[in-house]
């Protein structure tokens, strides 16, 4: 396996099975190093290497699939340290994207715990979750989960011991200083602290399936239960 220097201006080529090769941008989880990650997954995007098969960027790295009887591991190597010697793509200026969520109760069953763990009051917990704008660092885990960065320090909070079989789509969870949104239904482990009605899967949506993009910066909207079942039952379909 061949791997360059972990600096800051060279990341590491590593190889992931037979198909597969990963650019490691260091060891933060932090905005610049996921910064670095968006630029060349933006620019791979454009020059469009043959043999190429699939580019998936995650909070320091990215994941680049290809098919080894068009290219090899090395020339892929190449390829991407030439695209790196031009100017990357940079992040286009995005608005914000608001989250309406309903906190606490059925919708968010772990809030009285996060307030516990944390010495403070459900309602501070919920002006501190709603008070920041966070990073999409990735989408994974299932098809539209966010894994968003910024969480306040007040509020970090552990993951259950032992994750729940079911988790309702748009649970709002915290799980350690990172926060996100199960975009479909699932097992799952975090603190459940609200739900949205946004549905960020949604197969049936031709121009958007996935609604939020690594990149792309999102709020969380307080919101009380009418105005939730106002929107799950019919506006958002126009998201």
């Amino acid at each position: 396996m061949k791997a360059s220097s972990s600096s800051d201006s060279s990341p590491r080529y590593l190889v992931a099975g037979e198909k597969g090769l990963v650019v490691e941008f260091g060891a933060a989880i932090d905005p610049e190093t996921n910064g670095r990650v968006q630029g060349l997954y933006r620019s791979l995007g454009r020059d469009q290497i043959p043999g190429v098969v699939e580019i998936v960027p995650t909070f320091r790295s990215l994941l680049v699939s290809y098919d080894p009887l068009v290219i090899g591991f090395d020339e892929l190597v190449s390829r991407i340290q030439a695209v790196r010697t031009r100017p990357l793509e940079e992040t286009l200026a995005k608005s914000v994207v608001m989250i309406p969520t309903v906190y606490g109760g059925e919708f968010g069953p772990d809030i009285d715990f996060v307030a516990r763990h944390n010495h403070i009051s459900v309602e501070e917990v919920i002006r501190l979750h709603t008070s920041v704008d966070y990073l999409v660092y990735m989408i994974g885990f299932t098809p539209g989960f966010p894994y968003l960065g910024g969480l306040p320090s007040a509020i970090v909070t552990p993951r259950l011991q032992v994750p729940r079989t079911r988790v309702a789509a748009g649970s709002v969870g915290i799980a350690g200083e990172q926060t996100g949104v199960y975009a479909v239904e699932s097992p799952g482990g975090w603190q459940l602290i609200g739900r949205t009605p946004l549905r960020l899967y949604d197969p049936t949506r031709e121009k958007n399936p996935v609604l939020l993009e690594p990149g792309d910066s999102v709020r969380f909207e307080r919101i009380d239960e009418g105005r939730f079942r106002e929107m799950e039952d019919g506006l958002t379909a126009d998201y």
